[in-house]
């Protein structure tokens, strides 16, 4: 990038190096701006005569081109590019979705000094409107061989950045209680419901059930024949693991186990397991408060029909400290 002063007549299509500003203070055309000729007559109404402005050398990226090329390779699902002032790029999700983020491959290209991305966190649960990403340029122009550097990580690697939208979102609950499961429903059902809604999920259809093997299986056999999302079991009792009633009913369903215990607080004491493509949770105690714990770490992919892995549960370590 070359930097030179040249007469404001001849200044259409390059890079200004500064901000210029009126007599008064007040903003006229900002830093990075590419000049027009209406700029120009603009400039000329201010009686300025002459400019700073960069030109791109051979072998050079403008800042603007550089970070829709990037956005547009580090981006799919329900999310649409905007380009904004100053070499920058945001992501904007254009549906109620989640957000799925390959750390590190983020953190590889962010390696680069040239561009730098910023996203928000794996799994979080976004509306429409909202910024995802963003995407910034060094000042004025990257080189062309940066450029094609993180382009081609990217195309071998993949999106960094996935939104995907939370379409046909209905939860089953089943509440369930050693005695009666009335009294499960009683004590969770408006956190259950105010918790679905927060992630624009519906209640599909719930169900209560006394913690016994075979009432407890046969009412998830009901649920999952409502096609729902997931399936949350509502208890007022903690398991001690997959072997006890909820476990086992689980096993005599053909549901499998994919993960007991995770590292997150509150919340420990999930269990998650898959009938087929529907993950079924249970996590004790998380059902009494509004306040945040493992389920609204893992209810918005679940909405969003990701299949979550034990590995990945076990990854949710670093930050999963709630309160």
């Amino acid at each position: 990038m070359r930097a030179l002063t040249v007469d404001v007549q001849e200044s259409a299509g390059r890079i200004l190096c500064c901000t210029i500003f009126r007599p008064g203070g007040r903003k006229l055309l900002a830093k990075g701006h590419v000049l027009s000729d209406e700029d120009i007559r603009l400039l000329q109404t201010e009686g300025m005569q002459q400019v700073w402005v960069t030109e791109l050398e051979e072998g050079e990226i403008g800042e603007d081109d550089a970070v829709m090329a990037v956005a547009e390779a580090m981006c799919c699902g329900s999310v649409e590019i905007r380009l904004a002032a100053g070499g920058r790029a945001n992501l904007v999700a254009t549906a109620d979705c989640c957000t799925l983020v390959d750390d590190d491959l983020l953190k590889q290209i962010n390696c680069a000094s040239s561009v730098v991305i910023a996203t928000v966190s794996n799994y979080r649960f976004v509306r429409a409107g909202e910024r995802v990403a963003t995407i910034k340029s060094a000042p004025f122009a990257v080189a062309q061989s940066h450029l094609e550097a993180i382009l081609s990580i990217l195309q071998e690697r993949g999106a960094i950045l996935q939104a995907r939208p939370i379409r046909d979102p209905g939860v089953g609950v089943l509440y369930t209680d050693p005695v009666h499961g009335d009294r499960a429903r009683t004590l969770f059902e408006s956190v259950v419901r105010t918790r679905i809604e927060r992630f624009s999920g519906n209640l599909r259809y719930s169900l209560t059930a006394v913690e016994e093997e075979e009432q407890v299986a046969r009412s998830l056999q009901h649920l999952l024949r409502t096609k729902p999302a997931a399936i949350l079991i509502a208890s007022t009792t903690a398991p001690a693991g997959p072997e006890d009633v909820i476990g086992r009913a689980l096993v005599r369903l053909g549901a499998q186990v994919e993960r007991f215990l995770a590292p997150v607080e509150p919340g420990n004491l999930m269990m998650l397991s898959y009938k087929d493509d529907v993950p079924i949770i249970s996590a004790p105690c998380c059902f009494r408060s509004a306040k945040a714990n493992v389920l609204d770490l893992l209810l918005p992919p679940m909405l969003a029909k990701y299949r979550i892995s034990g590995w990945e549960i076990a990854c949710l370590g670093h930050g999963g400290l709630l309160n």
